[in-house]
């Protein structure tokens, strides 16, 4: 298991990622101050965004369906739990996008290959 995404699991059944980004911000107020540099404060978090990409090859790795089911995940525009393959929690994440992009078609219409990108961020504290 490379992740869990709720009860949705990466792995090379289904879908197979091979990088993982992150993206974490913290956020610092301003204020100016006549003759001097402005005043900054930390006020706390900010995003925290998470995007994964890979290559799903049915033949040999992953599942259509795979992502089909994260697209109905989405569609339910909930939060979900993202827990990566050593068992850390990195808080609760909704779906913001799903990239597809399919080639090498057979002769019915089905990708032999599809790239793909699942962006996801925190909504939690």
């Amino acid at each position: 298991m490379l992740a869990a995404l709720g009860l949705f699991v990466f792995d090379m059944g289904t879908l197979p990622y091979d990088e993982l980004r992150r993206r974490s911000e913290w956020r610092h107020a301003t204020a100016a101050r006549v003759g001097a540099r402005p005043a900054s404060q930390y006020v706390g978090p900010g995003e925290d965004a998470i995007s994964v990409s890979g290559l799903l090859v049915p033949e040999l790795a992953g599942s259509q369906s795979a992502i089909e089911l994260i697209r109905t995940m989405a569609d339910a525009g909930e939060a979900w739990p993202l827990i990566d393959g050593e068992g850390r929690v990195f808080g609760l994440y909704v779906i913001r996008g799903l990239d597809e992009r399919q080639g090498a078609f057979i002769a019915s219409g089905l990708p032999r290959r599809v790239e793909f990108a699942l962006d996801l961020e925190r909504i939690d504290g």
